[in-house]
């Protein structure tokens, strides 16, 4: 036993640690802050599905390490830098995209916010409330059928793809067309993400709450769904008789007047003030507990 505490104290003063300088917790802050944001970038974006792919190849050619299967080895040697190339090409846009609001961004600001004052906090602008509020005002009225989720701390990606794309700003007159009757994009729901339209079209899961009217028709079932399957604030307007619904936590209010669908909305919207001006709020009190101490 003594033999063995004897080694490990041995190798323990073998080891020798590096020295970290203030430069190295820099340069360790710097590189956790710029990999956080590209794993953001590629979660919100079609790299998140090349990343699967990626790591799919990685884990055949470690087997292929391990195993000593040469040719494989050697293919992949080879076209290594071909496909390095083929990725920048194909993702180019994309690539675009993250340098263009990597520039938008005001970094220094946002690490050290010295002077940044207050800043509002929302799921979604006002002006989004009152677009989503007057178009289900006027669908009511005409009695035009509409299922619109609004995405929350839950991502909707995966019903994001059952429909059609359409990144686009939101506006009453836009949701009203796309509910339009005999229309292209009618038929499904519109997810809503921020404050732009993701997808339209998309296909929501059934309720199998059994403790839904049968009165109800699939667009309130899929409402309902949708709630059990995420936090999403789902509102729904009935074709048959023009009542809006909101669907959420998988319980379903039926028969809100609009008034309510405000309140809701702004509820929903989570808006915070916060006051990022902390750092020079406590400059001001030292100074100010200074000249105190002075008199």
């Amino acid at each position: 036993m003594e033999n063995i505490i004897t080694s490990v104290l041995n190798w323990f003063g073998r080891v020798s640690l590096p020295t970290i300088n203030f430069i190295d917790v820099i340069e360790i802050f710097l590189i956790s802050f710029f990999v956080y944001q590209f794993m953001v970038w590629i979660q919100d974006s079609r790299a998140y599905t090349l990343l699967k792919g990626i790591l799919v190849v990685l884990v055949f050619i470690f087997i292929a390490y391990i195993f000593r299967m040469n040719t494989i080895l050697w293919v992949v040697r080879n076209v290594a830098s071909v496909l390095l190339i083929g990725l920048i090409v194909i993702f180019q846009p994309e690539l675009r995209k993250v340098l263009e609001q990597l520039g938008q961004k005001k970094i220094v600001a946002s690490i050290i916010p010295i002077d940044a004052g207050k800043e509002v906090k929302e799921r979604f602008t006002d002006r989004t409330i009152n677009e989503i509020v007057k178009a289900c005002s006027e669908m009511a009225e005409a009695k035009t059928g509409a299922l619109i989720v609004m995405e929350q701390e839950n991502r909707l990606t995966e019903f994001e793809r059952t429909g059609i794309n359409i990144d686009s700003a939101i506006s009453s007159q836009l949701l009203m067309n796309i509910f339009e009757h005999n229309t292209p994009l009618h038929d499904g729901a519109v997810i809503l993400r921020g404050n732009r339209i993701a997808a339209a079209t998309c296909y929501l899961p059934l309720s199998d709450n059994m403790e839904l009217s049968k009165q109800l028709g699939t667009r309130h079932r899929a409402g309902v769904g949708i709630s059990e399957v995420s936090d999403s604030f789902t509102i729904i307007v009935s074709e048959e008789n023009g009542k809006i619904s909101v669907a959420e936590n998988g319980r379903l209010r039926r028969g809100i007047s609009i008034e309510q669908l405000k309140q809701m909305l702004v509820k929903t919207q989570n808006k915070k003030v916060i006051d990022n001006s902390k750092l020079r709020q406590l400059i001001k009190g030292r100074i100010k507990n200074d000249k105190k101490t002075r008199k």
